[in-house]
């Protein structure tokens, strides 16, 4: 008879957790193992009350996770960024830092998602090194709306890769980006060039976050448009960059963004 034991559990968390575990080389967030862990927990759950055995999970304690750690770039160091990455690569930084997609949104985002009409993104599914998926849970699956410099970013980038790919953001043959090479060699290297801390990708997201905020739009706004299902997380994560002004919908970050475009061009 087999048998899995809470021992094995805690032995194959460990495995997993860990460098050249299971992962070989990747070391896996804590954040990420929970989640690994809470799938298998439910099938071990759903398993012990179908066939009436003890659930070796039970009482196992969630791994505890850091802190996100917030370090978004400022509206000049956004300017600076996009003025000066790879040509290539300037449409994809703007949507990134005037949307708050995620990487996996991003490189998951397919023409047929993006409503010109509408000014509208529908996030729908999503793309990372295990492949393709459908956006996690409601949440996820949203419409974010596009200022004026996503609007000209996707009419610039549709002319230059519309016929290539399904794929918004994909490679001369058509197939989807590698975060994790963008990443490498290409969010890292401007931010060294232009002197700037070295930040992870992600905080591309946090700045579209803190940037809206800045402008005084609507907290309620801002968490649909990063896919939370309340302005919880949104408060939690950045409370140090609500500030008290009148909140608008939206109107708010595009008379910003455009006033600092005229700013530039004078």
């Amino acid at each position: 008879m087999h048998q899995i034991l809470k021992a094995d559990w805690l032995a194959f968390r460990a495995d997993i957790a860990k460098t050249g575990g299971s992962m070989k080389k990747r070391t896996l967030s804590a954040k990420t193992v929970n989640e690994i862990m809470q799938i298998l927990g439910a099938i071990l759950a759903e398993g012990a009350d179908r066939y009436e055995f003890p659930n070796p999970m039970q009482n196992v304690k969630r791994l505890k996770t850091q802190k996100v750690h917030i370090d978004p770039l400022s509206f000049d160091e956004v300017e600076k960024f996009i003025s000066s990455v790879r040509v290539d690569y300037r449409q994809y930084f703007i949507v990134r830092f005037y949307t708050g997609l995620r990487t996996g949104e991003v490189h998951g985002l397919q023409w047929r998602y993006i409503d010109f009409e509408r000014r509208e993104i529908l996030v729908r599914e999503t793309y990372s090194h295990l492949g393709r998926a459908y956006a996690k849970n409601d949440g996820s699956q949203r419409k974010v709306h596009m200022s004026e410099p996503v609007y000209q970013a996707l009419k610039t980038q549709y002319e230059a890769s519309g016929h290539l790919s399904e794929y918004v953001f994909c490679t001369r043959i058509g197939t989807p980006i590698d975060p994790l090479n963008v990443n490498k060699r290409i969010w890292k290297p401007t931010l060294k060039l232009l002197g700037m801390k070295d930040r992870r990708f992600y905080q591309t997201r946090h700045t579209a976050a803190t940037l809206w905020l800045a402008s005084g739009e609507a907290p309620e706004w801002i968490a649909k448009q990063m896919g939370h299902t309340s302005t919880e997380i949104l408060f939690k994560v950045y409370s140090r960059y609500v500030p008290n002004l009148t909140r608008q919908d939206g109107s708010a970050f595009e008379r910003l963004l455009l006033q600092r475009m005229v700013g530039v061009a004078q």
